[in-house]
């Protein structure tokens, strides 16, 4: 049986960047990496939008904060340094009704409370002038915001891990874990290996793979939220010129349905959030009655489900009616018609979710005595990988 300082579990942004953050620090690391899929970046980090996210909306001091503008700087580096393509085009957050002007001044103050520099305030004309077709009342220009294929960079991560001399295994699923005298035996679909240290970035499966680190049930459950999102048709590209944002509903942790340049040409518009009836559900129909029926019998996800049904509702009601889709589109451009939309992608956000009914707005990261556990690290932790991963590697080269 081969043992190793360290294996990862999950090949996804953050695994991958956890890995080469510690290869970096301590090149003589035995490291290994395992992915489930046949393919790096599967899951969230190749189904989400492509935003460089600047850490606008962060509350001051979280963990999401400080490695969201810790590793916008790192991952700009990084892809400066490796000629992955990008682009810092900006984006204008928009209020279109007076009472969200309060929360876009909240807003305002958080960035420049995060540091960003640039901010500015705009009136009706000054958005205008940037975006012609946006309406609104008032908003915000954030010039930090970008561009980018979060799948090149995790693809160049795992390049620059085998430099590195760590071992990458795909079509490799993780069934069991377990610990003696301070070795843990990571057990795979193909093989078992020795490790000082187990690291879980599994992201949808983080809860399970915590579990199997734990020998018992942990605190938070991952509830699987699809977004999903329609294109705008190229001949209606020329109304997006940058990024275009409503002003985010404070009770949740989404976004929101904005308007999103995609570094490879096009205009995605969304994403809704509708409960996935599978955690890697990426269509309608994806069903799992397991998985379901454990989202279902959560405490957590009962007390969320009966405090904010009425959302929900018109979530799922916006899922299933383009022209719904296309209304809450029109907020923000008028002109935007239902014939405007061809169907697009969709993603599906692990969103950790306690028993107490919390929706945890923060990255997560729990330990024991046999791994370090990344148990909710969703947007923006692609734009956040690499300081993610230099956290991670940090707590992992304390202990080894």
């Amino acid at each position: 049986m081969k043992r190793f300082d360290v294996v990862v579990v999950g090949g996804g942004i953050v695994g991958l960047a956890t890995a080469l953050n510690l290869l970096k620090s301590k090149p003589t690391l035995r490291l290994l990496l395992l992915e489930k899929e046949n393919a790096y970046a599967a899951h969230q980090t190749g189904h989400n939008s492509g935003v460089i996210h600047s850490g606008l909306y962060y509350k001051p001091g979280s963990l999401k904060a400080t490695n969201c503008i810790n590793g916008y700087h790192m991952l700009l580096d990084f892809c400066r340094e490796n000629e992955v393509p990008f682009e810092l085009c900006g984006k204008i957050v928009v209020a279109t009704s007076k009472e969200q002007l309060p929360l876009l001044e909240n807003l305002y103050n958080r960035g420049i409370e995060n540091g960003l520099g640039g901010l500015e305030k705009l009136n009706v004309g000054q958005m205008k002038e940037i975006e012609p077709h946006v309406s609104g009342i008032a908003g915000i220009k954030v010039p930090q915001t970008g561009i980018i294929d979060y799948t090149t960079v995790s693809l160049k991560y795992a390049e620059k891990i085998q430099e590195l001399g760590g071992e990458l295994h795909l079509s490799e699923k993780v069934t069991s874990i377990s610990e003696l005298n301070c070795v843990s035996t990571v057990v795979t679909t193909k093989g078992s290996y020795d490790t000082t240290l187990v690291i879980n970035c599994a992201g949808l499966y983080s809860d399970k793979v915590a579990e199997l680190t734990e020998n018992e049930k942990i605190n938070v459950k991952i509830v699987p939220f699809r977004g999903e999102y329609f294109e705008l048709k190229p001949e209606k590209r020329h109304l997006v010129k940058h990024l275009i944002y409503p002003v985010p509903d404070p009770n949740f942790p989404f976004l929101g349905v904005h308007f999103t340049r995609m570094i490879g040409g096009g205009v995605e518009a969304g994403p809704n959030a509708v409960l996935a009836f599978k955690r890697e559900g990426y269509t309608k129909l994806a069903f799992n009655f397991s998985e379901l029926s454990e989202t279902l019998r959560w405490p957590g996800f009962q007390k969320v489900a009966a405090k904010y049904w009425k959302t929900g509702l018109g979530e799922y009601y916006r899922s299933f009616s383009k022209a719904a889709f296309t209304k809450a589109l029109q907020e923000l451009i008028p002109e935007i018609q239902k014939e405007d939309l061809i169907p697009g992608g969709a993603g599906v956000r692990a969103q950790a979710c306690d028993r107490e009914g919390g929706l945890l707005d923060d990255f997560s990261i729990l330990e024991n005595k046999q791994a370090i556990n990344v148990c909710n690290a969703p947007s923006p932790a692609a734009t956040s990988s690499l300081a993610i991963g230099k956290t991670v590697s940090e707590m992992a080269l304390k202990r080894l």
